[in-house]
């Protein structure tokens, strides 16, 4: 299975769910692959200007408690995609579980509780949750700017 971007996609532990994103044309898991996109439009300089693009607007959230970003991670929606029940009761996921979002896990300070953050370049979602993603709740689900294609 090739990558494009240079992951190790033989100790991934998604590997039997993945086609490989040089052979699906960025398409791994059945949909949008955003490190996929920045590398086939403009190589490893495009990834990194958008993942440096996306720390920044989380940054610029200035959510309280929530540590300064300073990296992103290609996830898998399937992975890191929480059920958050609404104030009416309603339950949703807000990512696709076959996409692949750039996002983390940082430490609420002073807490058991965790900011998970993942992006993509439609949104950014900020949400928080007990260890093993237990009790999850939205802070923030934003859309973004459309960025201009490479």
């Amino acid at each position: 299975m090739a990558s494009m971007c240079g992951a190790d996609c033989g100790s991934c532990g998604m590997k039997e769910r993945c086609k490989g994103c040089a052979e699906t044309d960025g398409h791994p898991f059945g949909d949008e692959c955003v490190v996929y996109k920045c590398y086939k439009g403009g190589g490893e300089k495009s990834f990194f200007e958008y993942k440096n693009q996306l720390i920044q607007e989380f940054n610029d959230l200035n959510i309280p408690d929530m540590p300064q970003i300073t990296e992103l991670f290609p996830l898998n929606g399937g992975y890191i995609n929480l059920e958050y029940t609404l104030p009416n009761g309603q339950r949703i996921k807000l990512l696709r579980d076959s996409d692949i979002y750039l996002g983390c896990q940082v430490e609420r300070p002073g807490s058991e509780r965790c900011y998970g953050l993942s992006a993509d370049d439609d949104y950014l979602v900020v949400c928080e949750y007990g260890g093993g993603g237990i009790n999850p709740q939205i802070v923030l689900y934003k859309r973004r700017t459309p960025r201009a294609e490479a």
